[in-house]
Order: C-alpha cells, then sequence, then structure tokens
C-alpha cells in the first residue's frame, strides 16, 4: 500500500492527536493511606473489623479503592523496634500482595522528624564534613533500596525527607529552626535525589521522587529557596495539608497546588492529611487533633470527617493535583506505649470506630468516590 505525503501528515497526526488523549485520560490520581503503624498495632493487640468481621487492614483499604500506601523508615530507632528496615520490608510486601503502590518515606533520622525537628541519626552525628555527610545519606539511600530491589519490593516513589521545611540533618543539642545554610541543605537533600536517581537507571525501574514540606503556604518559599539553590531534580512536590496548622483555608488550597504546578512544573501530591471522626479520647495517650482541627464545615463526626476528605480530594483533583494519602488511619487504640503515652494518640482521626471494636468508618468511601478534573 501506496501513502502520499499528505496522507502520511494526516495520519500522523491524527496518531499523535490520539496518544495525547490516551496520555492525559490516563492520569493518574491516587487515593492512599500511610499505614506504617499497622504491623505494630496488630503486635499491640490491635484488631481491625469491617461490618463486624475481623479483617486483615491492607486488604481493607485495597478492596475499597486505596491504591497506594505510604510507610516512614527510620535509620536506627533503639526506642522501638518499628519502621526499621524489616518492618517496612514487611509493609511492602503486604502493600504489594494487595496490589497497591508504595511510597517509601526516609525520615533520616532515628526518630520523627517535621517541622520543628530534624535530628541527625546516631550513627552520623561524629561527622563534621558535609561531604561526606552527603556520602552517607547517598550509601544508605542507595542500600535501602537495593536490599528491597532483591525482594521485589523496590517502591514506586520515594520520599527524600519527611517535612523538611528545616535544615535537615542537624544536631539535635543544636537544632535551628529555618535553614540558615542553604548550600549545605541542597548538597544533602540532592544527595539523596541523586541516590534515587541512580539507582532507578542501574536498575532500569522507574522510582518518582517526592520533596515533602508541611503546609502549603511554606512549599511556596521553600521551593522557591530550593530552586535557587539547585534543588531541581525531583518530580513530585509532596504537602502536608492540617487546616489546624495552615493559613490556607480548605477552599484556598487549589490556588497553592496550581501556583507550585506551575511554577515547577512538577505534579503536587497531598502526601498527608486527616480529620477527627470524634474528639473523644479511648486511652490514655492524649489526642493530637482536637478541637483547633475542627473546621466550621465539617463536625467532628462521621460525616464530617468522610465530608472533609470528599471536599479536599475534589479540591485537589480539580486544581490538577496527583492525589491524596491520609495519615494514619489505622493508628487505633491499643495497649502498648509511644514516646508519648500509652495508647494511640489519633484514635479520634482513625477509620476505626474506638466505641464498636474498631469496625470500619464510612471514611473508607473516600477511596471510591468519583471526582472531577
Amino acid at each position: 500500500m501506496k501513502f502520499s505525503l499528505k496522507t502520511l501528515i494526516v495520519t500522523l497526526g491524527s496518531l499523535l492527536t490520539s496518544l495525547c488523549l490516551y496520555s492525559w485520560a490516563e492520569k493518574p490520581f491516587y487515593v492512599g493511606a500511610d499505614l506504617s503503624y499497622v504491623n505494630e498495632m496488630e503486635d499491640c493487640g490491635a484488631t481491625y473489623r469491617d461490618k463486624g468481621k475481623k479483617v486483615d487492614p491492607f486488604t481493607l483499604f485495597a478492596n475499597n479503592g486505596a491504591d497506594i500506601v505510604r510507610v516512614r523508615i527510620w535509620h536506627n530507632a533503639e526506642w522501638t523496634k518499628y519502621s526499621d528496615y524489616y518492618d517496612v520490608e514487611k509493609t511492602l510486601q503486604r502493600a504489594k500482595d494487595n496490589k497497591m503502590k508504595t511510597l517509601l518515606d526516609f525520615h533520616y533520622s532515628d526518630t520523627w522528624t517535621d517541622p520543628e525537628k530534624q535530628f541527625i541519626p546516631k550513627a552520623w552525628a561524629h561527622i563534621t564534613d558535609t561531604n561526606e555527610l552527603a556520602k552517607a545519606l547517598y550509601d544508605y539511600t542507595t542500600e535501602t533500596l537495593r536490599k528491597l530491589d532483591e525482594k521485589n519490593l523496590l517502591p514506586d516513589m520515594v520520599q527524600v525527607g519527611n517535612e523538611t521545611n528545616i535544615e535537615i540533618l542537624q544536631q539535635e543539642k543544636s537544632i535551628v529552626h529555618g535553614i540558615p545554610n542553604w548550600p549545605r541543605n541542597a548538597q544533602l537533600l540532592n544527595s539523596g535525589i541523586k541516590a534515587v536517581r541512580d539507582y532507578s537507571k542501574a536498575s532500569n525501574k522507574s522510582i518518582q521522587i517526592v520533596l515533602h514540606i508541611a503546609q502549603p503556604e511554606n512549599a511556596l518559599w521553600w521551593f522557591k529557596q530550593a530552586s535557587e539553590n539547585g534543588i531541581k531534580d525531583y518530580d513530585i512536590i509532596g504537602l502536608s495539608y492540617y487546616p489546624q496548622w495552615s493559613t490556607y483555608k480548605l477552599p484556598d488550597l487549589p490556588d497553592a497546588i496550581k501556583t507550585l504546578k506551575n511554577t515547577y512544573q512538577k505534579e503536587v501530591m497531598i502526601v498527608e492529611t486527616a480529620y477527627p471522626w470524634t474528639l473523644k479520647n479511648f486511652d490514655q495517650a492524649g489526642n493530637v487533633l482536637g478541637e483547633k482541627a475542627i473546621q466550621p464545615e465539617y463536625p467532628a463526626t462521621v460525616k464530617g470527617q468522610l465530608f472533609y476528605l470528599l471536599a479536599l480530594t475534589q479540591f485537589v483533583k480539580a486544581a490538577g493535583g496527583l492525589g491524596v494519602i491520609y495519615w494514619e488511619p489505622a493508628w487505633v487504640s491499643n495497649r502498648c506505649k509511644t514516646l508519648w503515652g500509652r495508647g494511640s494518640h489519633w484514635e479520634n482521626a482513625s477509620f476505626f470506630d474506638a466505641t464498636r471494636r474498631n469496625n470500619a468508618l464510612p471514611a473508607f468511601l473516600f477511596f471510591s468516590a468519583e471526582y472531577t478534573e
């Protein structure tokens, strides 16, 4: 069969149009959960139920439409046996068994990192040379990915740091808020980014890189300064969005998402959010989300929690965001201790009813709801 030049051009044009339409139609929108606590909760005697029947929580989330699981990893947390490499391996395996994508969250610390603290791991605390510290971070990241890859558990996404609003890998006794040394901060973050990118290329397996900042108003200045200091090779801007601690009201969130997307040409994803279904406390551990977390439109009820999530996710989708991950819906009341008390500090914001033997709440509907562009 012979083709004229005109026919060939028309055919190629139609093909390119089809590919563009296919790419647009197939762009993913993730709805998921951080399930870092599940293994510990089960070891502490917690059970999860759906319609009164005991269920595997990973299967429950997957069956209700969750398509991505986030999991944290600490370097060497001597105060707990969880969120180490082996616990993470177990969580990733459970997520994979239920056909969910995975996001591995490197805290680069032996404990929680957040906008107020970014403590250097004990094993690296003696390192004062930035080049040497960057190499330690690179090697640790690479080795973790290599071990996971050997088990066929390589994550789909990797978060290089957790809520890195302030400078990372600081000495605990001399913590400084803000980022007084951007060249150091950029070198360390870029070292983690390079480790992920290098391993992805060497293994020929795609891994998307996430940088994570708490609250959209902070992301606006942070990514500007990061870009000015040479942090550019990442794929996704990850945000924590908790109305209690943000100057952005829910309807204003799309403006921040669009600004970040358009300015840096990156995807934007809410990697942490939560909302209480009650203000009651069910154990000795005080709850983090209290009255200040409640927005006027969404009371602290099971419907209020669900409607908050539906509204948030619709705003994110309409703004062109990549998805929403809830933190941490399976951290239910239990008999074990945290650093601050016995029980859970989050059971009133979980997806399980503590008054009904941890029966699944309506919040699970957020995963399967239809959201529009």
